[in-house]
């Protein structure tokens, strides 16, 4: 039939077009959030925290001779997500704890000082550089991510 009421047009599209509304609020949202990011706060320059890295979950199901370079990978990743900079510098200690056990056991976590500092070399790319260092610790249980003053 050709003429269709709008009481029956209400009925019948009601739901697709609320589906269409939520959608397009949806896009809105993410939209506005995608602008907030973009305004972020600036960071302290210089700051200290410990982290505890989950190593075995980051690398799981990998190759056993590439394990431990994983893991050192992997917390360089971490590092600079954790700090915002992709100058990151692993400390000594750092690398000797990872390979103790050597190539295919990497340890299952590693607590861990990220510092971010001021870059000394006058003529280098990024002001910032991050600084990992290890954190001795007797067990994992009930860790937290800390600041620590950096006295």
């Amino acid at each position: 039939f050709s003429y269709r009421p709008p009481l029956l047009d209400t009925i019948l599209f009601a739901p697709y077009q609320q589906r269409r509304n939520r959608r397009f609020n949806q896009s809105k949202k993410l939209l506005q959030l995608e602008k907030m990011a973009g305004e972020r706060k600036a960071k302290p320059d210089l700051v200290s925290r410990d982290y505890t890295i989950h190593l075995a979950k980051r690398v799981h199901k990998t190759t056993f001779k590439a394990k431990t370079p994983r893991a050192i990978k992997q917390i360089k990743k971490f590092a600079q997500d954790a700090m915002g900079t992709k100058d990151v510098r692993i400390g000594t200690d750092v690398n000797k704890y990872v390979w103790a056990q050597g190539v295919r056991n990497p340890p299952k976590r590693i607590r861990v000082r990220l510092s971010r500092k001021r870059n000394e070399d006058e003529d280098a790319e990024e002001k910032l550089y991050t600084l990992v260092q290890l954190v001795e610790v007797s067990t994992f249980k009930g860790l937290q991510t800390e600041n620590v003053d950096s006295a």
